[in-house]
This record gives C-alpha cells, sequence and structure tokens, in this order.
C-alpha cells in the first residue's frame, strides 16, 4: 500500500517566540521542541513535506536592510531577496536539527531543503492593495521619511498606537517551482522542506522568463497550493492553539473539532474566524479539502501526536471523525 503523504505547515513562531531576542540557540531550541512532535508520523509510515513560515525572521532581516546594518553592508537588498534569505536560514535549522532527530530515534530518512520560488499572477489586484506587514514598527515621522525616501508604503499599526508599519501585496500563490520533482522526491521517502515564508514570489513575463515580484505571500496558502500541487493526503497547519475556536477568548468560546466545508466556510462568511489569524489559515484547509484533499487539521505544534487535540476540516460531515 502507497505511503500517505503530508504536507506540514509549521509557523514562524515556531522556530522564534515572541517574547525572545532571537538568538541561534533560542532558535535551535525551538526548532527541535516543533520537529519532535512530527516523528510520530514517520513511525506511522508518512511521508513528508515541511514547509514554514518566516515572519519575525524576515521582519529582523529588513529591520538590518533598512538600517544598512551589518547583514548587507549599505546596500538595500529587495524583498525577494530578503525572503530567499530566511528561507536558507531557516531551512538549514529545520533539515540539521531533523536529520539529528531522525537519528536518535532510528528512523532513516533524507532531508533536503529548497529555496523555493513561487508563481503568482502579475496582474492579480493584490498588487495593487498592499495589506501585508512587514519589518519593524515606526513612528509617523520615521515612516514618512521612509516613504519620501524608498517609496515604501506604510499604513498605521493597530497593536501600537502611534505605531507606523510597512505594507506589500500578498498576491494569491498559483504554482511553485519544481512541484514534480518534490512530489517523486516526498514519494520516495525523503522530506522535503519547501515554499518558506510562502515561497519567494514571481511571475512570468512575455518573453517566457522569470522575474521577482516585490511582495510576500501567505505562508498557510501557499502550503495549501504545495498540498493541491503534490496531491497530498493530509494537510497539518501548526500554531499556538490546540483548536480552532467559535468566539476565541469570548465567554461564548467553544471548541470546533470536527469540521465539514459547508459549515466551516458559514462560519467564515459570519466573521466567525479573526482576519489577522486564524481565518487565513481556515482558508487554506478550505482550498485543500475543495481540491481533493482527505483532511486539513489545524492545531498546536506540541499536540500534533495527540489525537484528542487538533481541529479536522474535511470536506463532507460524515468524513469528519476519521
Amino acid at each position: 500500500m502507497e505511503k500517505k503523504l503530508a504536507v506540514i505547515a509549521l509557523g514562524g513562531n515556531a522556530l522564534l517566540r515572541g517574547n525572545q531576542k532571537g538568538t541561534i540557540e533560542e532558535q535551535n531550541a525551538n526548532t527541535v521542541d516543533t520537529l519532535e512532535n512530527i516523528v510520530f508520523l514517520l513511525k506511522e509510515g508518512y511521508n513528508l513535506i515541511i514547509s514554514h513560515g518566516n515572519g519575525p525572521q524576515v521582519g529582523n532581516v529588513l529591520m538590518d536592510n533598512a538600517a544598512g546594518g551589518e547583514m548587507f553592508g549599505n546596500a538595500h537588498m529587495p524583498l525577494d531577496v530578503c525572503v530567499a534569505y530566511t528561507q536558507g536560514q531557516i531551512g538549514y535549522l529545520i533539515e540539521r536539527n531533523l536529520r539529528n532527530i531522525l537519528k536518535e530515534h532510528g528512523i532513516n530518512r533524507n532531508v533536503i531543503s529548497m529555496v523555493s520560488q513561487v508563481i503568482v499572477d502579475k496582474n492579480d489586484p493584490a498588487l495593487q492593495n498592499p495589506t501585508k506587514r512587514v519589518g519593524k514598527i515606526y513612528t509617523k515621522a520615521e515612516a514618512d521619511k521612509l516613504a519620501a525616501e524608498k517609496g515604501w508604503i506604510f499604513k498605521e499599526e493597530i497593536k501600537q498606537e502611534g505605531g507606523w508599519r510597512r505594507v506589500v501585496p500578498s498576491p494569491d500563490p498559483k504554482d511553485f517551482m519544481n512541484a514534480e520533482l518534490i512530489e517523486r522526491l516526498a514519494r520516495e521517502g525523503n522530506i522535503v522542506i519547501t515554499t518558506g515564508g510562502g515561497g519567494i514570489p514571481v511571475y512570468i513575463d512575455e518573453q517566457g522568463d522569470i522575474q521577482p515580484l516585490e511582495g510576500v505571500i501567505d505562508k498557510d496558502l501557499a502550503s495549501s497550493m504545495v498540498g493541491t500541487r503534490v496531491k497530498a493526503d493530509e494537510f497539518y497547519i501548526l500554531t499556538d492553539v490546540p483548536y480552532i475556536y467559535k468566539d476565541y477568548k469570548k465567554p461564548s468560546q467553544q471548541i470546533l473539532e470536527f469540521l465539514d466545508y459547508a459549515d466551516t466556510m458559514k462560519y467564515l462568511e459570519e466573521g466567525v474566524f479573526a482576519e489577522g489569524s486564524m481565518a487565513p489559515k481556515i482558508r487554506a484547509c478550505l482550498r485543500f479539502v475543495k481540491n481533493g484533499g482527505d483532511k486539513a487539521v489545524i492545531t498546536e505544534a506540541t499536540k500534533l501526536a495527540d489525537k484528542k487535540y487538533g481541529s479536522k476540516i474535511t470536506m463532507d460531515y460524515e468524513d469528519d471523525r476519521r
């Protein structure tokens, strides 16, 4: 029997927590803690593709970049290069630590990390409406100065009064480079790390050449797209909560453990899930099951191996309790 193929999306905070400085020691420890929780899938015979966020890390790169700091000297690198930089950095941390974990558990699998380009539509309407916040928070005066110097667009930061943050377009992912190769590698038993941080956004021009695009792709939507493209059976989003909740952190809070497509879409349209946190993850899961995936799961990284936890989304209700 052919092994099941699963795509696992690790949040950026799985490597760098909000209350940490971001040292390599901290990121190494966080990576090990997170990866230990996927070992049970390997022991159950799954083939795996791993994606990851890069929000905290790319934010640090952009801060150094904007300041003309030590990392890039005085050369201001474009956003696609910054995303590629963090893909290599995080992919290396995941690959090295995962190889050590596999050795400890006596599991013989190859692990390969790839700097991945994700294809978007150069005419995507999202390119005309930058919404994705990146980098550090500035004062209004600092933001105005940078906007004049660099042509950056800023929006007021909701989480910090008086703060302003750069916003960039977040185009929809359509396909990714080396998809056939990555599927073959994964189905042969190799663990592939790909489309980190949503992937480097690129488009194909009129001459058929690959061109970079200044933007950031949503990590969960890109991971869902990967799952569909490689015909994965299951899709896991590891975040900082063990379930999907209705009315999160309100007196009426309710765990939603088993969901079908229709009910989940209804909740989404009613605004039950917060746009800044859970809603994008829900959309990614819905896309995956609508496009043929068996099951999508959202849970906390440390709860993945315990099947009492995690919210499961399937296309039809009768499949929800699998």
